[in-house]
């Protein structure tokens, strides 16, 4: 199954370190502008897996994120782990995410996919996984520590995942500006991961 997902971007782009900088489970109607203000001042894109549900209810989020060059991805369109729905639910929910969103990239929720669904959803979409965690979501981290586990563990070609949720927004956002000024300063350009059509 592994060969199906993808974990990690190009190391290198135009001759720089590249880092691919992703958010899950938004739109928020505030948190996710919030962080679209921040990739706007620092001019940095970024891949958004919008779960349907939320989607239906802030489309104008959605025309922003697409409107400031941004990719929006499918996150199914409840939230629903692969592990414990059934294939035929699992992909229902991706087939009902994507008629709202018609995106090239597709995350799971909690990074659980079966081997199944993943195979019947190859042919698809880009299958994105991600390399490192920014831990946003853990309530018992502080944002210091989130910071510190970004820096120890970001490294030429990662896909970084970031939550624009309620949940992880008292973490993600006092961090998000300061690393992506870090990003700059070691030499690193952040780009959109490459998906095809």
């Amino acid at each position: 199954m592994a060969s199906q997902l993808t974990w990690s971007g190009p190391v290198e782009v135009d001759g720089q370190p590249a880092v691919y900088l992703t958010f899950d489970d938004g739109p928020h109607p505030e948190i996710t502008v919030e962080v679209l203000d921040v990739l706007a001042r620092n001019k940095v894109p970024a891949t958004f897996f919008c779960v349907g549900k939320n989607a239906e209810k802030h489309p104008q989020i959605i025309r922003r994120i697409r409107d400031e060059g941004h990719e929006v991805g499918n996150h199914t369109y409840a939230h629903e782990s692969g592990w414990k729905t059934s294939n035929f639910q699992y992909l229902k929910s991706y087939a009902r995410c994507q008629e709202l969103l018609d995106a090239r990239s597709f995350r799971p929720p909690y990074g659980r996919i079966t081997r199944s669904q993943a195979a019947a959803l190859q042919d698809e979409t880009n299958i994105i996984m991600w390399d490192v965690l920014s831990g946003d979501f853990d309530e018992n981290k502080t944002a210091d520590m989130c910071f510190d586990e970004l820096l120890t563990n970001t490294r030429p070609g990662a896909i970084v995942v970031f939550h624009d949720s309620v949940k992880a927004a008292d973490r993600m956002l006092p961090v998000l500006e300061p690393y992506l000024r870090w990003l700059h300063e070691e030499g690193y350009t952040c780009r959109l991961l490459p998906v095809s059509s």
